[in-house]
């Protein structure tokens, strides 16, 4: 008699996969609404070529079969660039973005990377406090890095496999932590 008393939830939980191929007819209206120059579907099939070598880790978001957000680490000797994530409109602010940064966190960590960096729009306000959040912190301005025209805040999170950055990430997101 228990299940009488059980509400659906509405919505499925938020399932992270490896980016395929044949999601990227899914990803280019978020591109396309995120950024004022949007990756080609060239430049992710390269980006996927470069994943399978190891080089790069690409992840989707999905919710009730629709993918709401996807994003990217490239390593570069020892350390992880994050090189976007991005979430669709009607999904930002609901949690996907951070559990996206909490995979690419424990990927970097998996990794033995002992930093992360990035860049994002200094008029992006948002981004950079869920940056900072997770320990981001910013050293140094990119003039008229985006288009030529905005700046970029440079910033790093170093020393990610320090066991107090793990439990950062547990307490920020549990669902995402992994096991070693």
């Amino acid at each position: 008699m228990s299940w009488l008393l059980r509400r659906p939830t509405g919505k499925q939980a938020l399932q992270i996969e490896p980016l395929r191929r044949r999601d990227l007819s899914e990803i280019e209206p978020i591109e396309q609404v995120s950024y004022p120059r949007p990756w080609t579907p060239g430049i992710f099939h390269s980006e996927i070529e470069l994943a399978r070598a190891g080089e790069r880790y690409y992840i989707v978001a999905r919710q009730d079969d629709h993918l709401v957000g996807y994003a990217g680490l490239m390593f570069v000797v020892g350390d992880a660039h994050i090189t976007n994530i991005a979430t669709s409109p009607a999904h930002q602010r609901s949690g996907v973005a951070t559990r996206l940064l909490a995979d690419l966190a424990w990927e970097a960590i998996t990794r033995n990377c002992s930093a992360m960096t990035l860049e994002v729009r200094a008029a992006n306000l948002a981004a950079q406090a869920l940056y900072r959040n997770f320990g981001f912190a910013p050293v140094g301005v990119r003039q008229k890095y985006y288009e030529n025209v905005d700046d970029a805040i440079v910033m790093w999170c170093h020393e990610i496999g320090e066991p107090a950055y793990r439990q950062r990430l547990i307490e920020i997101c549990p669902e995402a932590a992994r096991d070693d």
